[in-house]
């Protein structure tokens, strides 16, 4: 890291700037994400949906589509395991830093790729396909926006320290920072000098998880269970007279 990197990193850590954004934000943004959600899902339930636009075009949604959501799908999980699983566990379990970085590194760079490839198919399509793109709103476009600028990044970041650079085990600092946080004891000094990049994804994410819950982006905690109970077809009888029995779930009879 140059003398011009640790400055600007010192500079946003210092003091009062710390406080906000290693402590407050962190704070506003979980408040926001949890509270937006069930905001959305009691007055918006009609919105909460994908406006999936497979109608318009296939194609390109055939190839873009599972490369975004299953490259997105392993980035996830490594983070997960990268900021809630302690050092000490995987060593515990005989799995040695070095092992855990190069694993990390490849697996991580590999769902990089295929999340951004799949994400700039996305964009061209909408941008491209014009019925795709008539049924594209502005919080749609913030939202692509957002998606990539945190996305750009976290790759970014990667490839400069762990692949260009000599290396750096986020797992000392970022990640214990990150579990102060749910532990209700943040500890802001954790985040001294850490790189500029992990820093501003950092801050992108937190930004992104503060605007998610009015995005479309709502629709990956949804999950169809009540079609695996539901009949194929949905019939609900008119007659006044149904008998003692209570009807199976989606027969209900029409008031």
């Amino acid at each position: 890291m140059t003398a011009s990197q640790q400055h600007l990193t010192l500079a946003v850590e210092s003091g009062t700037g710390g406080i906000l954004l290693w402590v407050a934000l962190p704070y506003v943004s979980l408040a926001v994400f949890v509270l937006g959600h069930v905001w959305r899902y009691r007055y918006d339930k009609f919105g909460w949906t994908t406006r999936s636009s497979q109608l318009y075009e296939r194609r390109l949604l055939r190839i873009g589509s599972p490369l975004f959501h299953f490259g997105i799908l392993f980035v996830l999980l490594g983070h997960i395991g990268g900021l809630l699983v302690p050092e000490s566990w995987t060593h515990a379990v005989g799995i040695s830093e070095h092992t855990y970085h190069v694993l990390a590194v490849v697996v991580g760079t590999i769902a990089g790729v295929c999340t951004v490839g799949g994400l700039v198919i996305l964009i061209y399509r909408r941008r491209t396909v014009g019925p795709v793109f008539s049924a594209t709103t502005r919080n749609d476009k913030a939202m692509y926006l957002s998606l990539a600028v945190t996305i750009g990044l976290g790759l970014a970041a990667t490839v400069a320290a762990n692949i260009v650079g000599g290396g750096y085990n986020y797992r000392e600092t970022i990640s214990p920072w990150f579990r102060s946080i749910f532990y209700l004891q943040p500890d802001p000094d954790l985040m001294t000098g850490v790189p500029v990049l992990f820093q501003l994804h950092a801050l992108s994410a937190l930004l992104l998880f503060a605007a998610w819950p009015f995005t479309r982006l709502v629709h990956m905690l949804t999950a169809p269970l009540g079609y695996l109970t539901r009949p194929y077809i949905v019939y609900r009888s008119r007659d006044a007279q149904l008998g003692s029995r209570a009807p199976h779930r989606g027969w209900e009879r029409i008031r």
